[in-house]
């Protein structure tokens, strides 16, 4: 029997999500400008942006010795643990409809964001 009284503990995901619509999108990205299978998609946070925080998208050969490594949909995808401290329990998704293109994070952390989506505050 579940006790009413119990605090509900949140379960932390320490990682993050890219839908196969981002996935779709950094493929693409990456044979345009002739980057390797090989290589992975980068995603941080740097101080910055009108809301504290901004995201950071880029591509890496390698990872760095810290760096958290994830694989989606064949895809791997690199994340520094203080960037992932702020983005974990994210999911990154590309959206191309009538309100714009881009990459969309849903960030669980956030707790406010500017209009244009790319930065945010905790």
């Amino acid at each position: 029997m579940i006790d009413p009284t119990a605090v509900a503990v949140p379960i932390v995901n320490d990682e993050i999500t890219l839908t196969e619509n981002a996935v779709a999108q950094v493929r693409r990205l990456m044979a345009q400008e002739s980057i390797p299978d090989t290589h992975g998609l980068r995603v941080s946070v740097k101080g910055g942006g009108c809301s504290g925080l901004s995201y950071v998208l880029g591509f890496d050969a390698e990872p760095k010795e810290t760096d958290k490594v994830m694989q989606m949909h064949g895809l791997r995808v690199f994340v520094d643990p203080k960037s992932l401290f702020h983005i974990s329990g994210t999911v990154l998704d590309y959206n191309d409809g009538l309100n714009g293109k881009g990459f969309v994070f849903q960030n669980p952390k956030a707790a406010r964001t500017c209009g244009c989506g790319s930065s945010f505050g905790a």
